[in-house]
């Protein structure tokens, strides 16, 4: 079915769930590959750092919010990679996706009230309307 599968994560709860779908449908295809893709965002990171100037950790941070679905792809023993991106999470997602040619990508949904996908736009939405492959949502 699906061999190619993007898992786009930020390290949340709705991003975890999405992981637990990402390695089922690996799990069908013994061939099957998860690529893990987490966008480091460039506008977030200035502010990380001007909040944690002096945090010699700040940047295992990444690392850490990823850790658990690196544990979940060992534990469900699939073939997996992580990728780190950087820009606006949604156009690297979809600008990767296409360019890779995945089969699907799997997102979290980051639960946004309709205000606030209205004016500011999600980025599940943005890559369900830009990537030219399949977009599973998972909420």
């Amino acid at each position: 079915m699906y061999q190619k599968i993007l898992l786009a994560t930020d390290g949340s709860e709705h991003a975890n769930r999405a992981a637990k779908h990402a390695l089922e449908l690996a799990k069908m295809n013994a061939d099957s590959k998860v690529e893990v893709v987490y966008v480091v965002d460039h506008d977030k990171v200035k502010s990380d750092v001007l909040a944690n100037w002096n945090s010699a950790d700040m940047g295992d941070k990444r690392k850490v919010q990823i850790k658990n679905i690196e544990k979940m792809a060992k534990d469900a023993n699939v073939n997996y990679e992580i990728v780190f991106l950087h820009g606006d999470p949604g156009p690297q997602i979809v600008k990767h996706a296409n360019d890779k040619e995945f089969d699907v990508v799997v997102i979290g949904s980051r639960g946004l009230n309709v205000l606030q996908e209205f004016v500011l736009g999600s980025v599940s939405h943005k890559v369900a309307k830009r990537a030219n492959c399949p977009v599973m949502i998972v909420k």
